[in-house]
């Protein structure tokens, strides 16, 4: 069992997030500097004590050897075992008091990742809507078009032009097919015709050009928010398999709303106080029960860095895709104030998925640093 416990110890500190040089969340930071002082608090506390008894079972080594007659012999033996006992009993102390720190310390990793989960939710549900892109991206939205429309309506040739049905008359390619072709038979003038075409040539320039892009951009993010969506239903799901073992019941939203963090914290000592009073197959599984729920965290950890970086990447297309806007220095003046308002919300967001979000990392040498700081090899 200790053997077990070692191993789940050694993957879980070489494989939770760590500091590295170019910086890392100072939340996560504090998690794992508090967890090295416990660490190195419980070494300190019981390497002395194994070392003491290793040593009193040199020596009745030593005294067992040189004894002549049986019963001093027998009496060696005894206290030998005795000692080894101990040393077994102080080394199951220590490692229910790493699993301890280690439970709770995960615990304290869900909660931030939670916030963090909530704060992308908030996030995708304040960008910009379907109709707000439609807006950008439909000249039917913008006021000069519609001038247009309704002058040509009223000046265009009875005979020669069209009117559209209702469904083809959504239709933003159909709709300017229409207008210019009524335009170019109504009674307009030339120098008017010119004049018009010129007033919303910007308009129908970018609309035309970035109307895919800016459904492209749509439906990323709203394929971001339902990946962030079940995101979120995984980490309240890791959390009731997590708390499950030590008896607590609650959501990790209701959890989260009644700051009914100190319950857990207390379900978690009473849990491990109970082990002390528990041997064989019984305390087998009850260890195996606490040690087993952190291979969930990591998995959510990796699962959490992959959609950051993932989301990072899309903004990063979309502000490619924006900036590709190949007329934008000659149509400066003429572009809707929603079309600069969508670049900074990108240029926002990047910012957020860079720093507010950014990925847990992992595999770091400061939680090795943590591991051979707490053990015998130093």
């Amino acid at each position: 069992m200790i053997r077990l416990v070692l191993l789940v110890t050694f993957v879980f500190l070489t494989t939770i997030p760590s500091a590295h040089a170019n910086g890392s969340d100072p939340e996560f930071n504090a998690i794992f500097q508090e967890m090295q002082k416990e660490f190195k608090k419980i070494s300190a506390y019981y390497a002395p004590k194994i070392k003491e008894k290793e040593s009193r079972i040199q020596d009745m080594t030593a005294k067992l050897y040189e004894a002549k007659e049986a019963e001093a012999k027998i009496n060696f033996l005894i206290q030998k075992d005795i000692l080894k006992e101990e040393i077994l009993l102080l080394k199951k102390e220590e490692m229910q008091d790493l699993s301890k720190i280690r439970y709770l310390k995960g615990l304290q990793i869900i909660r931030l990742l939670y916030e963090k989960v909530l704060s992308l939710d908030h996030h995708f549900a304040s960008v910009r809507t379907f109709s707000e892109i439609n807006k950008l991206s439909n000249p039917n939205q913008y006021p000069e078009y519609e001038k247009l429309k309704e002058l040509v309506k009223n000046k265009k040739d009875k005979k020669a032009g069209f009117d559209l049905t209702s469904i083809l008359g959504t239709n933003t390619i159909v709709s300017v097919v229409q207008t210019f072709s009524n335009l170019m038979v109504s009674s307009l003038s030339k120098e008017e015709k010119d004049k018009e075409i010129a007033n919303i040539e910007c308009i129908l320039d970018f609309t035309l050009r970035m109307q895919n892009d800016l459904n492209t951009i749509y439906f990323e993010t709203a394929f971001l928010q339902k990946s962030n969506d079940k995101m979120r239903a995984d980490i309240e799901t890791l959390f009731k398999d997590y708390t499950k073992p030590i008896g607590y019941a609650n959501t990790l939203e209701s959890c989260r709303t009644s700051d009914d963090w100190d319950a857990v914290r207390q379900k978690t000592n009473d849990y491990l106080a109970n082990l002390k009073t528990q041997q064989g197959p019984q305390l087998y599984t009850s260890q195996v029960n606490i040690i087993f729920p952190i291979d969930r965290l990591l998995q959510f950890i990796a699962q959490y860095n992959n959609f950051i970086d993932q989301g990072g990447k899309f903004y990063e297309k979309f502000k490619i895709i924006l900036n590709s806007y190949e007329n934008e220095k000659q149509c400066e003046t003429k572009l809707p104030l929603e079309y600069k308002k969508l670049k900074d919300d990108i240029d926002v967001a990047i910012n957020k998925f860079n720093m507010a979000y950014r990925p847990v990392e992992v595999n770091g040498s400061k939680m090795k640093e943590i591991l051979y700081g707490i053990n015998e090899f130093e």
